[in-house]
């Protein structure tokens, strides 16, 4: 998850926009709606965000100091100018990037990997059988030969080795009778990943059920 922040709603409905198209969500916010979803949100979600992007707005150094305060995930602050002196204040505020615009999505998707790389410490692979998943960008391995995925693929697997393999392993461990339901481009990789874990749960895109069937959703992904 991304968190936009900008009082120009035409601004952040475009980056959202366009980060979706990109395989990623993101969530926007006014300055102020910002401040008080931020203090009023728990510290599990505060970690779920991946990145904060402020547009040009003037409470932009509080804003990064307040983030800096319960985040460690990268700030980095769009600017419709250039201007050293401002550029100087966002850094001592401890924003981690500072891009004048315009900027595409994917180049902000690649600084917000190019930090985290830089800060994070040695991301532990998830071994999976044969299949190895890392958290940190990098393709998995499969049998220890590299398997080169699209963005939103890699994602995917990347959560599904951690937030929703727990959910269907407490389902399991309850004797429950399910199936995992996927978009139909997806549904290889996820597939690829059930053998490896659970190699008894049917895997169905969502145009292979049968109309009429009742669904309960135990679980989900985005």
């Amino acid at each position: 998850m991304i968190i936009l922040v900008d009082d120009r709603t035409d601004v952040t409905d475009a980056y959202r926009a366009s980060f979706g198209r990109e395989g990623i969500s993101a969530a926007s916010f006014t300055p102020s709606d910002f401040a008080n979803w931020f203090h009023s949100t728990s510290g599990p979600d505060i970690a779920a965000v991946e990145a904060f992007i402020l547009g040009d707005f003037m409470q932009r150094e509080t804003v990064t100091r307040a983030i800096k305060t319960k985040s460690e995930a990268p700030a980095i602050a769009l600017n419709d100018s250039t201007g050293l002196e401002a550029t100087l204040k966002l850094f001592a505020a401890g924003v981690d990037d500072v891009v004048r615009k315009p900027v595409h999505a994917r180049e902000i998707i690649a600084r917000i990997g190019a930090i985290r790389r830089r800060t994070a410490m040695p991301a532990k692979a998830a071994d999976l059988g044969d299949l190895r998943v890392f958290n940190d960008g990098r393709d998995p391995e499969v049998g220890g030969r590299t398997l080169v995925l699209p963005r939103r693929e890699r994602r995917m697997i990347e959560q599904f080795a951690g937030e929703l393999s727990s959910a269907v392993k407490s389902l399991v461990d309850r004797g429950e009778q399910f199936a995992l339901v996927t978009a139909p481009e997806v549904r290889p990789y996820v597939r690829m990943i059930v053998d490896r874990l659970f190699p008894a749960i049917p895997v169905l895109s969502h145009i292979e059920i049968s109309r009429g069937v009742r669904l309960e959703v135990a679980a989900s992904l985005s």
